[in-house]
């Protein structure tokens, strides 16, 4: 019986320690939030983009608003600038890791590399996605690194294996992420 008291208590205790644990949230939980307002090359608006760390994933949301409709790449890129028209200087896509482009690649993905946002005929559209054992900030090779990054949005769908842009056109719409 005195057995079966000192097993009951030490459960209790761990698990009360437990519930302490969990209270407090994991020891090391990363914060941080990125964002970058999108525009075409004439400087109109065509939506947002925001990031926002959650442990070591990257969660982006994508907000178009007056594009063309279709389907179209969408994609993180390495350097925080969107010189108009062609939003070249943006660069490449965001490949830490030095992958290949595209999730159907056998040796790929980048770390940019998002999947096509489907716009409606009214020029809307809502992406979600996430980018897994990632970084916006701090540790080894994060998204906002010394030259930032931009958001791209292509003029075609990117048909996810084809090196290096995934065979998406022209960037037609681009943003610079923000931190905070």
């Amino acid at each position: 019986m005195r057995r079966l008291a000192l097993t009951i208590g030490a459960c209790a205790i761990l698990a009360g320690c437990a519930m302490n644990d969990q209270d407090m949230g994991p020891p090391d939980a990363p914060a941080g939030s990125a964002r970058a307002d999108l525009r075409d090359a004439n400087g109109r608006a065509m939506g947002e983009a925001t990031a926002v760390q959650d442990g070591e994933t990257i969660r982006v949301r994508i907000e178009g608003i007056s594009m063309p409709p279709g389907g179209h790449g969408a994609h993180v890129h390495t350097v925080g600038s969107c010189a108009a028209p062609s939003f070249e200087s943006a660069g490449p896509h965001w490949n830490p890791s030095g992958a290949m482009h595209g999730k159907d690649n056998p040796v790929g993905m980048h770390k940019g590399d998002l999947p096509n946002i489907a716009i409606g005929t009214d020029g809307r559209a809502t992406l979600e996605y996430a980018i897994d054992y990632a970084r916006i900030e701090g540790g080894g090779k994060p998204m906002l690194d010394a030259d930032g990054a931009a958001l791209v949005i292509h003029a075609a769908p990117d048909d996810y294996r084809t090196d290096p842009s995934g065979n998406s056109g022209a960037r037609i719409a681009c943003g610079v992420f923000v931190a905070g």
